[in-house]
């Protein structure tokens, strides 16, 4: 049976049926030279099967040498689960949304978010189908390479880690920024807050993927806590339950004559829908942790149903109350100070009147940020080594010590964290501002990516003689909902190339606007023809501009209990379709 087979990894390259059922065969448990068996199997060094029957992440089991590629699994359920509910809390809801409630109001502000989260529901479980059937070092990097094209899933892959290379030393400088809030801070140079910023990040790395899930818990629940209490908080503002705040009553007050709910129109509610976007990125990690978890079949599918409540509360919702009790014309988005006095979240508690509640509030912004300046570290470092595994980059990046630790990426994302000393600078402030640029649209590639990629391992499962009921974990709206995702992030692109041009308070058709809104766009291209250029002599089987359907290997790197319901004919016992009951109790099992 094809179940006991020692199965070769996930690769970015993808081969016919039959060539990949002769790979599988070829690849035996034994301890002899990799290049051997990467020779038998045609593919690059990924997840395979233990002799014991656990999974491997990385594929090389048994191997001996300073480039072993092996990641520890490390991270348990109560690790994914905070991962994927404090993920997406950052500065792009406590900060983000002020911007946006400013330049589209308090109607468009809802609506935008409302779209965008609906997208990130359906990503993340088309995400969780691919991970749990394949979870691998890479994640939505890999499928994009395997079923799309190798040269735009390198593109995506360097671009998505160039955007977290660049965002921690300017999370750290915004970090410093938030210090500011307090008087105290007044007067002492920013370096003296850089250093020990960096110095923690260090201490949390030398404790490795343990060390990043365990952060993430305690800060997640600090991040959850402060947005249960807002949420408590602001319907009492709302309602006129502080003595201290003039305005007494409010309701729905903002939201009509004098005020306006959808400000600047279109332009305006295309500003936010882009916001939007942006402010969700850190959400698609739990992907990458897959390959880290003690046990995707169980948490992937956990934490990913968590996504739709998640959203829900954590985001609209306290946003919809943001928008009750904030009007979008408040002179305190202009004061003067620190970034995080222009949070609505900050402004409705000063606009009520309450004392001392802001300044907690700030330290729930500046943890925060750092918690986002500790996923830099992460989201960069496991996407440029599982780059770097698989031919994709320098082969010192491969590394990986005893303790599950990538230390070349690690110390290559920790000197670019110290970039944030440019800021420093007059000037620094226009430096990051093009550093960013190169990757700003990074994550909506990821996003419509990935969901091309779902759509694109669907149709080969169908056309191997596969039904979706062999699936492990099967998205909640299908192959359909990957469509809308893709759709959504298809105007997402297309709302910021508009808003690109014209912004709202101008200037129109500014070249040096536009470019810093839109630059990431060119420089994706320019990445994509790098390595098609470069694949052209070097790696004949990534010539082609896309992967066939026939020619998608859709059972290499599959999860070990997976190849049990395999038969040697490589045919399925799939189980019956369930009907239209079926499959409305498949979408409430994956939100609760």
């Amino acid at each position: 049976m094809l179940a006991y087979q020692s199965f070769p990894p996930l690769a970015c390259t993808s081969i016919s049926s039959s060539s990949s059922h002769h790979a599988t065969m070829s690849y035996k448990h034994d301890n002899g030279d990799l290049a051997e068996k990467q020779a038998h199997a045609g593919l690059s060094s990924e997840p395979s099967i233990s002799h014991n029957g656990h999974y491997d992440a990385n594929g090389l089991e048994g191997q001996e040498g300073p480039t072993q590629n092996i990641l520890k699994q490390d991270l348990r359920g109560r690790h994914m689960q905070m991962i994927a509910i404090g993920g997406a809390i950052g500065a792009g809801l406590f900060i983000g949304s002020g911007g946006a409630l400013q330049t589209g109001g308090p109607g468009s502000l809802l609506l935008g978010f409302l779209i965008i989260g609906f997208m990130i529901y359906l990503l993340m479980q088309a995400l969780a189908e691919l991970a749990v059937m394949y979870p691998v070092n890479g994640a939505f990097n890999m499928y994009i390479c395997r079923f799309v094209d190798p040269s735009w899933g390198f593109a995506c892959g360097w671009q998505y880690a160039i955007s977290w290379l660049t965002v921690l030393p300017f999370e750290v400088s915004a970090a410093c920024n938030m210090i500011h809030f307090w008087p105290g801070s007044l007067g002492i140079n920013n370096a003296a807050w850089i250093v020990p910023l960096l110095v923690a990040l260090v201490v949390i790395q030398f404790f490795g993927v343990r060390g990043y899930g365990e952060v993430e818990f305690a800060l997640s629940i600090m991040k959850i806590t402060a947005c249960v209490g807002f949420m408590i908080l602001g319907i009492i503002i709302c309602c006129g339950g502080v003595p201290t705040d003039p305005r007494g009553y409010i309701g729905a007050m903002y939201w009509h004559s004098p005020w306006n709910a959808f400000l600047h129109g279109f332009q305006g509610f295309c500003s936010v829908f882009v916001t939007a976007a942006f402010a969700f990125t850190g959400t698609e990690l739990t992907g990458l942790a897959a390959a880290e978890s003690i046990d995707p079949l169980k948490e992937i599918p956990r934490a990913s149903k968590q996504v739709a409540w998640r959203i829900g509360i954590f985001y609209i919702v306290n946003l919809f109350l943001v928008g009750l009790i904030v009007p979008a014309d408040s002179p305190l988005f202009d004061a003067e100070g620190a970034t995080s006095r222009h949070s609505p979240f900050v402004i409705a508690i000063e606009l009520a009147g309450i004392k001392y509640l802001p300044s907690i509030f700030n330290a729930v912004i500046l943890i925060s940020v750092m918690s986002v300046a500790n996923s830099c570290t992460y989201g960069s470092t496991r996407t440029i080594q599982a780059l770097a595994a698989n031919g994709m980059g320098p082969k010192l990046f491969t590394y990986i010590d005893k303790k599950g630790r990538p230390l070349v990426v690690i110390i290559l994302q920790l000197l670019f964290g110290c970039l944030a000393f440019i800021n420093l600078a007059p000037n620094g402030g226009d430096i990051f501002d093009w550093l960013l640029a190169l990757s700003g649209l990074s994550v909506l590639f990821i996003y419509g990516s990935t969901a091309l990629a779902h759509i694109r391992f669907r149709m080969a499962w169908a056309a191997n003689g596969h039904s979706v009921d062999e699936l492990p974990f099967k998205a909640a709206f299908g192959v359909w909902g990957s469509y809308i995702c893709l759709l959504i992030t298809i105007l997402a692109l297309m709302g910021q190339f508009y808003v690109a041009l014209y912004p709202v308070g101008g200037p129109n058709l500014d070249p040096e606007t536009f470019f810093k809104l839109y630059l990431a766009g060119p420089f994706l291209l320019i990445l994509y023809l790098i390595w098609k250029v470069y694949s052209w002599f070097v790696r004949p089987s990534d010539r082609p501009l896309y992967v066939k359907i026939k020619d998608i290997d859709i059972y290499t790197g599959m999860r070990h209990d997976q190849l049990l319901v395999r038969g040697e004919d490589g045919q399925y016992a799939g189980k019956k379709k369930g009907g239209a009951r079926q499959f409305v109790m498949n979408i409430v099992h994956n939100v609760i």
